[in-house]
């Protein structure tokens, strides 16, 4: 479930191990946010564009797609997982609507793959609500997959890695970049990528990466700063200026040394947050990610696997970005495990633990990213009474604190009941994070993930009986289908 780098990696080693394959995808396209293909036209011109690791991604989607056993759900959604009886065995029912018609359809795999990935983190700030203010990753989809750029002046602000390759997707799409800012001060950010320092052997492509990133960079003269935040956004209507300002560890700004910046276009990412609405209604654990830091806010849950990525529910497994984020090559290693061993793949297969090592050096690198850039306890010192934390309902950080501070508001069904946060068409799946940290949320439990209904359907689909799902496909369905290749 999903053909990300993950669930594409857990499609194709499930058939190479003899399975048939069903892959469902919101996308009309396999990739995910990572290998995000670009519209047809600009295909047939520059195959591979703004893309690292295309031609590989796009020799494994051939075969994929293209498999006799396999069928492909495009522009598909999982709106519900029903668990069995108790006395049945076996992973939980899955409610599809399929396609563009959105045919319902009730699936009873015999093993189920949840590969489902992450959305952006932004932290809110006075004027973050402005239009012309992006996620970072919104910015890059557009950039990658439409060749739209979001404005031309820019600046990308935040923490993590990630702010480098939407930096260069923009610069290729045709924006202009004025500046990166990344929040996390220089000392802090080298202690997290040198701490053991011989583990970064393993990590050698994506030092490549990086170096072509920077390099990027530096040919269109963005400067990148480290140790500044944007703290507000300004403008009449949409972003026309930001506030830049020099944080300290713990993101506390530094007075004095707040910068205007006028701008078009403002994209921001604080890192990523796991989806995790279908892991909690299949009933998978929940365990806590690795702590930036013991002065920062407690990590984001992910779902806890084993070994084999079995999760806590007989025949679930889980792969990707909702096991911990640790970047692309690390989720097809977690995929490629999750998908040959639901498959009943042979264990003491040679592939197999080349994949563990990899997918072990992944999570070591999953380590070392959230200790290089943790998010700083003190951001919520940017925040106004009046800044608005929930878009959805406009509640306001006022109302949050107020909230926090009433003693009959303890429990979090009672606290959104109060202030509206996460009651409205995004279901908290923005606010949530931010919400549990401004009320000092040490819940690990399953949260704002905690939905029935994981999609949204209309009540005359949900009326409608299902009908039976389609079996694989036939090549002849696929003109494109790859020639033999071996499992990668």
């Amino acid at each position: 479930m999903g053909a990300g780098p993950a669930g594409l990696a857990a499609a194709d080693a499930a058939l190479a191990a003899g399975a048939e394959v069903t892959l469902i995808d919101s996308a009309e396209r396999p990739g995910g946010q990572y290998h995000r293909m670009l519209p047809e036209a600009y295909e047939a011109t520059d195959p591979g564009a703004l893309q690292h690791g295309y031609r590989s991604f796009d020799r494994r989607s051939r075969r994929v797609l293209g498999h006799p056993r396999c069928s492909w759900w495009a522009e598909s959604s999982v709106w519900a997982l029903e668990r069995r009886d108790a006395e049945a065995d076996g992973p939980p029912l899955v409610h599809v609507l399929r396609g563009t018609h959105r045919r319902r359809h009730v699936l009873e795999p015999d093993a189920l793959v949840l590969a489902v990935g992450a959305h952006d983190r932004v932290l809110p700030f006075p004027g973050w609500d402005l239009p012309g203010v992006y996620t970072a990753g919104a910015a890059q989809a557009l950039a990658k997959g439409e060749r739209l750029v979001v404005g031309d002046r820019v600046v990308v602000a935040g923490t993590g890695p990630f702010l480098l390759p939407v930096a260069t997707s923009l610069l290729d799409a045709g924006s202009r970049v004025l500046a990166v800012l990344e929040a996390g001060r220089p000392g802090s950010v080298a202690r997290g990528w040198l701490r053991r320092p011989w583990e970064l052997t393993s990590q050698l492509g994506k030092s490549g990466e990086l170096l072509s990133y920077s390099a990027a960079l530096g040919r269109h003269r963005v400067s990148y700063r480290m140790g500044t935040a944007v703290v507000e956004a300004r403008g009449d209507g949409r972003v026309e200026e930001i506030v830049s300002a020099r944080v300290r560890a713990d993101w506390s700004v530094v007075p004095g040394t707040e910068r205007v910046i006028t701008v078009d276009a403002l994209c921001v990412g604080h890192g990523f947050t796991p989806q995790l609405e279908l892991p909690v209604a299949a009933g998978c654990e929940l365990r806590r990610g690795p702590a930036g830091s013991a002065a920062g806010p407690p990590a984001d849950p992910f779902v806890a696997v084993d070994d084999d990525q079995r999760t806590s529910r007989p025949g679930v497994y889980a792969a990707g970005e909702i096991t911990g984020v640790a970047g692309a090559p690390a989720a097809r290693a977690e995929g490629g495990v999750a998908g040959w061993i639901a498959a009943g793949g042979d264990p003491g297969s040679r592939a197999l633990a080349t994949l563990r090592r990899n997918r072990d050096q992944g999570r070591a690198f999953a380590a070392r990213l959230a200790l290089a850039h943790p998010v700083g306890r003190a951001w919520p010192g940017w925040l106004r009474p009046d800044t608005v934390i929930c878009r959805c309902e406009e509640t306001t950080y006022a109302a949050v604190r107020r909230s926090a501070d009433d003693p009959t508001s303890t429990e979090p069904r009672v606290a959104k009941l109060a202030t509206r946060a996460g009651l409205g068409p995004c279901q908290a799946r923005v606010c949530g994070p931010t919400v549990a940290e401004l009320r000092r949320s040490t819940d690990t439990g399953p949260g704002p993930h905690h939905r029935p209904v994981a999609e949204p359907i209309r009540l005359g689909e949900l009326a409608r009986p299902p009908e039976p799902p389609p079996g694989p496909a036939t090549p002849s369905t696929h003109p494109d289908s790859p020639t033999e290749e071996s499992t990668s």
